[in-house]
């Protein structure tokens, strides 16, 4: 992915930039992640209101009404979760008996699946199943001491979303289908509908160009640049600037093109022309990220099987003991933190908060350390 970047007259190109902090002009999206609202309690129990021992709400574009909450269900969800986001949005909520409509809870078995919900594990269904990205939240609501179950679905910023392969016993989700949400149905969509979605789009696109267009023309073609975050350098004409970050750097040594380098020691970056720290570029945006999923492929249950796996003799809780003792949650060399929206990830970037029930995910060698420690412990 690439973005025009904005640098003024006096930078001069031929030398391999330093930079801190960047800031790039243009929205990276946080797969399946980011979110402009949180669930709001006062909403749902407004949607559980009675008149005459019924609900008064009934199920409509934004409102989906179910019995109970089943894990094996979950093609059928990640139906109406996709439906939900090609439209405006909406709500399922777990706890309503279909005929008549009344709000009785989530029966305990119920309760204790959806209380164990691992929304890393839900996010890697949505990410193989569907293009695009499908932004939600879940949470358990108290009402007259009874609980019920909440998903909460955005519009899609990018739309259509499309089903990527099947799923389900009765096929609830088939590849190459795009679900919309009628009344009160979760269904194939309609032409009309479609071709509205189709010239949103192009109209989304054709407004985003114009948009940089203008910036550029705005700064001059001569001062305009490339920033490629796929391969860290920036462009400009036939000139590829290098991009190090702070971390890097600390690391290298820069030897100015003909100074003799010893072999081994620290790692050397041949220089031609000069290192300029820079704090920070004009119009570049603070960080430019995507969630790492290639790199943190391991949900917490997909790490413990796979060290029980190599170590049958150990038990779960050694797992949990060994990301503990060592803090590998807060280590990003080994994992990070699946935050399901981007109020929860400003919370954390802020403070170092960790909002109650925010999983992580892992990298694969997160399991060599363990099963190397947990051997080492046995022997």
């Amino acid at each position: 992915m690439q973005w025009p970047i904005e640098y003024g007259e006096s930078l001069p190109l031929n030398m391999c930039w330093l930079i801190d902090k960047v800031t790039v002009r243009a929205k990276r999206y946080y797969r399946r992640m980011e979110r402009r609202t949180v669930i709001n309690e006062a909403t749902v129990l407004e949607k559980l209101r009675l008149s005459n021992g019924k609900l008064r709400r009934r199920e409509s574009q934004e409102l989906e009404f179910k019995e109970q909450f089943n894990w094996a269900g979950l093609p059928a969800y990640l139906r109406d979760f996709a439906a939900f986001a090609n439209n405006r949005g909406g709500m399922i909520i777990f706890g309503v008996t279909d005929s008549p409509r009344r709000p009785v809870g989530l029966h305990k078995r119920s309760l204790a699946q959806f209380e164990k919900l691992d929304a890393s594990r839900v996010t890697t269904h949505l990410n193989e199943h569907f293009s695009g990205v499908i932004s939600w939240d879940y949470a358990t609501i108290q009402k007259h001491s009874v609980s019920f179950g909440v998903f909460l679905i955005e519009e899609a910023t990018v739309k259509p979303v499309i089903a990527m392969r099947d799923a389900g016993a009765e096929s609830e989700i088939k590849e190459g289908e795009i679900y919309y949400r009628y009344g009160g149905q979760s269904r194939r969509i309609r032409y009309t509908e479609l071709e509205q979605i189709i010239q949103q789009r192009i109209q989304e696109d054709s407004d985003r160009w114009a948009q940089l267009v203008s910036s550029i023309a705005r700064t001059g073609p001569q001062n305009a640049a490339i920033l490629d975050t796929t391969r860290d350098i920036i462009e400009k004409d036939d000139v590829q600037m290098l991009v190090v970050t702070k971390e890097l750097a600390s690391q290298l040594n820069f030897v100015k093109e003909g100074h003799f380098v010893d072999s081994g020691g620290s790692p050397t970056l041949q220089v031609i022309g000069n290192v300029t720290p820079v704090e920070s570029m004009e119009v570049i945006r603070q960080q430019v990220t995507q969630l790492p999923l290639e790199e943190y492929p391991l949900t917490a249950s997909d790490l413990a099987a796979e060290v029980l796996r190599q170590l049958p003799d150990q038990k779960t809780h050694n797992v949990w003991e060994t990301i503990k003792e060592h803090g590998l949650k807060d280590n990003p060399h080994y994992s990070i933190y699946s935050f399901r929206n981007k109020r929860q990830q400003d919370l954390f970037i802020r403070d170092g908060t960790v909002p109650k029930g925010i999983p992580s995910i892992y990298r694969l060698q997160t399991v060599d350390f363990i099963v190397s420690k947990l051997r080492n412990n046995a022997s």
